[in-house]
């Protein structure tokens, strides 16, 4: 509290002291005292001692120095704590600042007779770094990057995203901004400068886009037609593979993926259902000479290209206009009577006959076989696979377990007796004249097969591969019975003849005896191994043109008994 003076005091004291008296009396009844009338931020503080007006000060002004400042940044609003920024008054400095003010010779003096206090300023400290790191805050959660309005579609639905202006906010200045506006005598919202970016892509250029194409698109399935049938494409189909892209205008375009929405496993089995594939003339011989016994027919089918154009002008259609018919592109057959001639199909070429003892497996695997090979056309220069043609044997592909050779004995396995028609397609491919390019022999000889002639295949082991090489399209007919199986090759002969002759057995080695395995044992007759040499002889005009030699090693055949 400020001490009070007798006035017979300060009256006698006039008369025996001079003005340095007068300034040692004041300092000593004034000392440590704000002056009287002083004020910080409206809080008064005459009259107090520095400690006193420091507590005073922290106490009353704590709601005014913590208050949160309120920004603007861009469209929102948000608010930062003092603290926070690094804002705060040091109100210890401050009273001593206020009590300081008091210490002149002329102001004690005046204090002695009368009050001349006043406002003082707060001192404020300042934290750089916590300024720059709240205004940063404020740009992590205000920022926005620009959005162009856009349109997307899902689900049989188009949607529109709204275009959104891009907000940056200024630190630097910011700073400076918040930096004056703490404790400002009229507090108010503080604007906090941005930079926006527009989109180019406006919301009225979205919502153009939606009201012209995007909804009428979706507006219900599309219809396209064909001769054999109708593709139904639903608005979630559609919706798949429908987009919208700026142009150099920035106007939203359509657009449909014809490749994607082609490929579509609900477009595949549509468009499948109106495809018909062509179907070769079915050939037969009358004599040694080629015939037709039906021509062939074409087939159709709609291409991606034809499916893109034709729904691209529906999408913006609405009822029955939504019902549009389909190009298609006719898909002719590599054989018809016409084209017998330039294909070169005009007489049996070589034919061949393979003889098996019946059995039910052998029927059924050899009759499969031969179904899956009729009919095959081998254009000049291709190369023709027995394990392509006829593929995997398995029970998904028609064949049942038979038997077959294996480590040299016999046993069961699915296919078993398929290479019976290997062998009467090796022997057919041997007489025709035409190139082999991957075969082999069993791996002992079975009797009802001729010497050095005969093959086998395995499925991802061995194949049988013949190249045509004749100059004219080779066209395979095959035919089976219960024990018996037989393939034909349709051409033109490039070679008058072609004979086999075999040489004599050499190399001749005993067979031994094993026994049988025990489980699906299958017995097994001892014959001997040896080697043996067929040659191929080319003529023409009764002229021997060249012969090729065919090597084949056969291992011994051991007796394997079953109990």
């Amino acid at each position: 509290m400020r001490r009070r003076i007798h006035p017979a005091a300060v009256v006698g004291g006039a008369a025996v002291l001079g003005t340095g008296a007068l300034y040692l009396t004041g300092l000593l009844l004034t000392a440590e005292e704000a002056p009287t009338g002083t004020s910080v931020l409206g809080v008064d503080i005459g009259g107090l001692e520095q400690g006193e007006a420091r507590q005073k000060l922290d106490r009353e002004l704590r709601a005014v120095t913590t208050a949160p400042i309120d920004v603007t940044v861009g469209d929102g609003t948000d608010r930062v704590a003092p603290a926070a920024a690094g804002f705060r008054v040091d109100t210890e400095e401050t009273a001593a600042d206020a009590t300081r003010s008091g210490k002149g010779p002329f102001t004690v003096i005046g204090n002695l007779f009368a009050s001349d206090g006043g406002p003082v300023d707060p001192v404020v400290r300042i934290d750089e770094d916590r300024t720059r790191q709240a205004v940063q805050d404020l740009a992590d959660k205000h920022d926005r990057t620009v959005r162009e309005g856009a349109v997307t579609f899902d689900k049989g639905a188009p949607k529109a995203v709204p275009a959104r202006t891009g907000l940056s906010l200024n630190v630097d200045e910011s700073v400076d901004l918040l930096r004056d506006a703490y404790l400002s005598p009229e507090p108010e919202t503080v604007t906090l400068p941005v930079r926006e970016s527009a989109p180019r892509v406006s919301a009225a250029e979205t919502e153009r886009a939606m009201r012209e194409f995007a909804r009428p698109a979706l507006s219900a399935p599309i219809v396209l037609t064909t001769d054999q049938g109708r593709i139904t494409l639903t608005p979630a189909t559609l919706s798949k593979h429908l987009s919208m892209r700026p142009d150099g205008k920035n106007r939203l375009q359509p657009e449909l993926d014809g490749e994607a929405l082609f490929k579509d496993p609900a477009v595949v089995a549509a468009v499948d259902a109106v495809t018909t594939e062509p179907k070769d003339a079915t050939l037969r011989l009358d004599g040694d000479r080629v015939t037709v016994a039906t021509d062939g027919t074409p087939g159709q089918k709609v291409t991606s290209e034809a499916l893109s154009k034709a729904v691209v002008p529906l999408l913006t259609e609405s009822g029955a206009a939504r019902t549009g018919e389909v190009a298609t592109v006719k898909k002719q057959p590599t054989l018809t009577r016409a084209k017998l001639p330039e294909l070169g199909l005009t007489e049996k070429v070589s034919s061949f006959t393979a003889n098996f003892e019946k059995a039910a497996y052998r029927t059924k695997n050899i009759g499969r076989a031969a179904e899956l090979i009729n009919g095959s056309t081998v254009m000049p220069g291709e190369t023709w696979s027995f394990n392509d043609t006829v593929g995997e044997r398995t029970t998904e592909n028609g064949f049942v377990d038979g038997i077959i050779i294996l480590n040299d004995k016999y046993t069961k396995a699915s296919g078993g007796g398929v290479s019976t028609v290997a062998t009467a397609m090796f022997n057919a491919i041997f007489f025709a004249g035409v190139k082999p390019v991957e075969y082999g022999a069993h791996s002992f000889y079975i009797e009802r097969y001729p010497e050095g002639r005969e093959a086998t295949v395995a499925w991802g082991s061995l194949d049988l591969k013949f190249a045509n090489d004749s100059g004219k399209a080779l066209h395979i007919l095959t035919s089976s019975t219960d024990t018996s199986i037989t393939v034909t090759f349709l051409g033109t002969k490039k070679y008058d003849s072609v004979e086999a002759s075999k040489g004599p057995r050499t190399n001749i080695k005993e067979p031994g005896t094993r026994p049988g395995a025990e489980k699906d044992c299958q017995p097994q007759t001892p014959l001997e191994g040896f080697d043996v040499t067929v040659e191929r002889i080319f003529r023409n005009d009764g002229v021997e043109v060249k012969r090729e030699p065919f090597h084949t090693r056969y291992t011994p055949r051991d007796e394997v008994t079953c109990d």
